[in-house]
């Protein structure tokens, strides 16, 4: 590892290490500088808020003021900012703008916040993974890949891994694993929410775009298309899902939503899918892509087929990535892997995002003393 630098590990005011400056780790920040703790914010990227800058088109269903965290507000506060109307409905981009740059920007989180630091690997220092006694009072080492390639060990008395699932999308293929096809055609897949609408609108106007996925992300894709659809003659939507029967649940809680943006969207989505402006396939569990007379044909398990695909939107959620955490001790749900005891609160086959509980550090920690995933 050409670059290693090595901190001194005789040393014992080790920070807090926090992966990520989205909203959660930004957060999680200041609350340790509230508690007169040091962090360290490690992000991979080259700004803030990476994955709000990937959707800054989409508007969110939660309103401002469950988007500011109560110290992170305290921070910005002392230094003058002015919070939006709680009650407005921000895009990811104002997110971004008006909230995480400032909060970024502010002299307490700017001085412990490194971009270009990518995490690659931690471990406890001195400790491989099957090493027990005097474990815990040994710090993290953290091995973060800079800008300029170099590698460099930083030590940490506890960390918060804030890096979120964004960046790992979940493939087409409905076993888990990469459709046969997919990575072969990767430059007709787009995974996320598309800007169809902006940036994107000449990739989609006038195909026929397949989407798959049935949640939220999904559901903003399909609207957006759809209104796209009306402006660009030709534009064709199928919106294939895994589930079969009854769709209703998809829609959400329409007027009785407790976020009411919320159940908008999934009416918005009912209406489309009733007034005949998408194709629906239910129960489609996607299998192999492979190029048509017409476009990319898409074959399911069972042998159905959808053809004549220009374009495909794979919104069918994210992962966690667990390699960077592989020398530590976890204890994960293994359907969900996340934090064992955070899985039955949040498992997608019982629960959506309205019906998760409030919780905390018990849920999430790990057998390792002092690791926790925090956020998405």
């Amino acid at each position: 590892m050409d670059g290693l630098v090595s901190l001194d590990r005789r040393g014992k005011d080790w920070p807090v290490a926090v992966i990520g400056a989205g909203p959660v780790g930004l957060a999680a920040a200041a609350h340790l500088l509230a508690r007169g703790l040091t962090p360290v914010v490690l992000e991979a990227s080259g700004d803030v808020g990476a994955s709000f800058r990937d959707y800054a088109h989409v508007r969110l269903f939660s309103p401002w003021r469950y988007n500011i965290d109560g110290a992170a507000r305290a921070l910005l506060e002392r230094r003058g900012w002015t919070a939006p109307d709680p009650a407005g409905l921000p895009t990811g981009g104002e997110v971004h703008a008006d909230y995480l740059k400032p909060l970024a920007a502010t002299p307490e989180i700017a001085a412990v916040l490194r971009l270009e630091h990518r995490v690659i690997a931690i471990a406890r220092a001195g400790f491989d993974k099957v090493k027990t006694v005097g474990r815990d009072a040994a710090p993290f080492a953290l091995r973060v890949e800079r800008a300029d390639g170099a590698v460099e060990e930083i030590l940490a008395s506890a960390v918060i891994d804030a890096s979120g699932t964004w960046s790992q999308p979940n493939p087409l293929g409905a076993d888990g694993l990469p459709a046969l096809g997919e990575a072969e055609h990767a430059a007709r897949i787009r995974r996320g929410i598309p800007d169809a609408l902006g940036s994107e609108r000449a990739r989609y106007a006038g195909k026929r775009v397949l989407v798959v996925g049935a949640g939220h992300s999904a559901a903003n894709a399909l609207i957006d298309l759809a209104a796209l659809a009306t402006d660009a003659p030709g534009t064709r939507i199928v919106w294939a899902i895994r589930g079969e029967g009854d769709v209703a649940r998809l829609y959400g809680g329409g007027e009785a939503d407790a976020l009411a943006a919320r159940g908008a969207l999934g009416s918005g989505l009912r209406r489309l899918a009733e007034s005949g402006g998408l194709e629906l396939r239910t129960g489609f569990k996607l299998a192999t892509i492979r190029r048509g007379l017409d476009g990319l044909d898409v074959h399911g398990h069972d042998g159905t087929k959808i053809a004549g695909i220009d374009e495909i939107v794979c919104a069918t959620g994210q992962r966690p990535n667990l390699d960077i955490a592989r020398e530590l001790r976890l204890r994960l749900d293994p359907a969900l892997e996340c934090a064992e005891a955070l899985g039955p609160l949040i498992d997608p086959n019982l629960h959506s995002c309205g019906t998760v509980r409030p919780h905390g550090a018990r849920e999430l920690a790990h057998p390792e003393t002092g690791f926790f995933v925090a956020g998405v």
